[in-house]
């Protein structure tokens, strides 16, 4: 079990916004926090904590007057942490490559691979070929309708016909390293997690599954922890101090490291 921190960037700068709340006309969203630092401050910090595979995402469209302002932020991340970021926002098989050259170690990649509300395996094919599965986490967020999880895009607005199932995941892994969940409907709101969905995702386990969403206390961490086996990894967004929440982020990196010690120390004895 990981601790997966995130460094989301909106107009420019970094915040925490609520799930599902970004929209593209008039680039506006509900804001939590903004951040009076800059992505490559984070960035450094991450390093320094020895945090792996955080997630660096760029919240405008591209055709947004801010997503120049926001790009070069992300880049800054990745270049103060090379290597040890993914990032997510915008991915194609066209710029994919660029992102991995400039310090990604994966690119998350959502609005590609679904389109008109389907799996679109001949964007994911292309993308594979062009970079390597094992550069590649692919975004199945999602919300909940009629009873079941629907996998959505752009921003979270858009629900696609593609249901979360088993059946989904084991096609989905043959072309990714990870996946990234978010739980739309509880983040960013610091409400609690979203249980059902966490133990449908610990009954699956194939390859690593990072979830997102409504984490507001160790308790919570711990409830991922027991119903994923400690293979699910997570990030704190809101919730977390460094964002203006209550969380501190020093104990998560403690209580994570001791976990990581007490396995290393198992399989050695």
């Amino acid at each position: 079990m990981e601790f997966r921190p995130c460094i989301d960037i909106h107009n420019g700068k970094v915040k925490q916004i609520v799930g599902g709340s970004v929209k593209d006309e008039g680039d506006c969203a509900r804001e939590n926090f903004v951040s009076e630092k800059n992505a490559s401050w984070y960035a450094k910090l991450f390093l320094e904590k020895g945090l792996k595979n955080g997630h660096v995402i760029l919240l405008n469209s591209q055709n947004s007057a801010y997503y120049e302002a926001t790009r070069t932020q992300a880049l800054s991340a990745l270049e103060s942490y090379p290597g040890g970021l993914q990032i997510g926002g915008g991915i194609n098989a066209d710029n994919a490559a660029f992102y991995l050259q400039a310090g990604a170690s994966h690119v998350i990649v959502t609005s590609y691979v679904f389109k008109n509300g389907e799996i679109c395996w001949e964007n994911l094919e292309k993308l594979a070929q062009t970079v390597g599965k094992e550069h590649i986490v692919l975004d199945l967020s999602c919300r909940k309708k009629d009873g079941a999880y629907y996998i959505v895009t752009d921003h979270w607005q858009k629900y696609t016909n593609v249901l979360l199932s088993f059946d989904v995941f084991d096609s989905l892994a043959a072309y990714c390293d990870e996946f990234l969940i978010h739980a739309v409907d509880v983040e960013g709101k610091q409400n609690g997690i979203d249980e059902e969905l966490i133990a449908f995702l610990g009954s699956w386990n194939k390859i690593p599954v990072t979830y997102a969403g409504g984490i507001r206390s160790m308790e919570d961490i711990e409830k991922i922890r027991k119903a994923g086996e400690g293979k699910i990894h997570f990030t704190v967004g809101s919730a977390l101090d460094l964002y203006g929440g209550t969380m501190s982020f020093d104990e998560i990196c403690a209580a994570v490291k001791g976990e990581k010690d007490e396995e290393n120390s198992k399989d050695q004895s």
